[in-house]
């Protein structure tokens, strides 16, 4: 095997890219112990990925390590107050359902979607418009189905003028 041609394949870079096979790793790492070669390749492309990857970085806003740490403070309190939830599917076998299957039982007080007062009226004067372009859309749809079929009967009076003449 020749090492340029190992190196040049692409296996180094889905290595770093961390999309390797189990069997290409291990290889990989055989290799790098035998050629100090492969091992200088694999550490050029670490070293260039990390440079490409702190060139692109974006710095945080400031304070957004603190709302992160009030997050999860907050989560994890939450965990301690609120009840864990019971899993309905609790007497099936595992056969029956779907793995990752969780239904959750959902009281509500209304079967009523609740809506902001003014998005009510804007949601019927939606409806309403709707409604006007379709009845113009028929309007003139059936106007000019009717003034195609004016203009056919006139092409064929046209045509029987002419070959009267």
């Amino acid at each position: 095997m020749k090492i340029r041609e190992y190196i040049e394949s692409g296996v180094l870079e889905s290595y770093v890219l961390g999309a390797a096979s189990d069997e290409e790793v291990q290889e990989l790492m055989q290799l790098k112990k035998q050629y100090p070669e492969i091992q200088d390749a694999l550490f050029e492309l670490e070293t260039d990925l990390e440079r490409v990857a702190q060139y692109m970085a974006i710095t945080p806003p400031p304070g957004i390590f603190t709302k992160i740490e009030d997050e999860i403070n907050s989560l994890k309190y939450r965990e301690e107050t609120v009840p864990k939830l019971k899993r309905r599917d609790a007497g099936k076998s595992k056969f029956d359902r779907t793995p990752g299957s969780q239904f959750i039982e959902v009281e509500s007080e209304s079967s009523h979607m609740r809506v902001h007062k003014a998005w009510k009226w804007i949601f019927i004067a939606v409806f309403a418009l709707s409604k006007i372009f379709l009845i113009g859309f028929i309007y003139y749809y059936l106007t000019n189905r009717q003034a195609q079929d004016q203009i056919q009967d006139l092409k064929i009076q046209l045509k029987q003028y002419r070959t009267v003449k």
